[in-house]
């Protein structure tokens, strides 16, 4: 996961809305991703893919195998200048129905938008579509590493609850994950 920095305003105890930052030249709108956007959300998933700290991915995934695998109703895409600047999505954890209200959150940034707001947008939107479908629970795994994305999703409420020690190899090297979860305290 490859979020950036941002900042963020709790408008109640159980909601996260994001403010704005000044950083941002141009107008930025997030709204949902479309098929047509996968160009630029696949260069996007890329550029975190070959900083070496986003992802055990080696490979951006087909447009089909990546819609397969996250919810139609909880993507979002942050537009800005006629572009894809940056993306959002969840993907279920799994097909128990016991789990029905459990997702898995991914985010990437693209390299020339980030530390400018736009991760905050993007976690805002999909906090807010997570909880007005029922989805109790939002997760995801980071490395230790990708200090600006503990941060950002920390200041969303999101909590470590473990770090799973050399879980997986990236380039021949065991690598840690973070492990952070956000419990709704609007769906019970």
């Amino acid at each position: 996961m490859s979020l950036g920095s941002g900042r963020t305003r709790p408008s109640s105890p159980s909601t996260t809305t994001a403010r704005r930052p000044a950083l941002l030249a141009t107008a930025v709108d997030v709204r949902h991703l479309r098929p047509e956007d996968w160009p630029e959300v696949s260069r996007i998933f890329g550029e975190g893919i070959s900083t070496g700290n986003a992802t055990f991915e080696t490979e951006v995934p087909s447009w089909q195998e990546w819609d397969a695998a996250h919810l139609g109703e909880h993507r979002f895409a942050a537009e800005g200048g006629g572009r894809v600047l940056g993306w959002i999505a969840l993907a279920p954890v799994s097909s128990r129905k016991c789990y029905a209200g459990v997702a898995e959150v991914s985010a990437y940034v693209g390299e020339g938008a980030r530390g400018k707001g736009l991760g905050t947008e993007l976690l805002a939107a999909l906090v807010e579509s997570s909880e007005r479908a029922g989805i109790w629970t939002l997760q995801t795994g980071v490395f230790p590493e990708n200090e600006r994305s503990l941060g950002l999703l920390q200041r969303f409420g999101f909590r470590t609850v473990g770090t799973q020690e050399r879980i997986g190899r990236l380039h021949g090297v065991w690598r840690d994950v973070v492990l952070l979860e956000r419990r709704s305290e609007v769906v019970s």
